[in-house]
């Protein structure tokens, strides 16, 4: 079974946004980064998820200040 949008874990996401561990979480506790998929005690999150908020930050620089309110 091949997997076209795998399941990272927080340390994978946080080496995409090239961020640290515990910044990625804090990301996620304040809802910039979704929150995870539950696999038992594991969490992941798809990998077009943690793009998705790159795409979104990329869209927002170029957004005039008040469209950001």
């Amino acid at each position: 079974m091949e997997l076209t949008d795998p399941l990272l874990t927080a340390r994978e996401g946080a080496k995409v946004l090239q961020v640290s561990i515990p910044t990625f979480w804090r990301r996620v506790a304040d809802g910039t980064v979704p929150k995870p998929v539950k696999i038992g005690a594991l969490s992941r999150w798809p990998r077009s998820e943690i793009v998705a908020v790159i795409e979104h930050a990329k869209a927002a620089r170029s957004l005039p200040a008040k469209a950001l309110r």
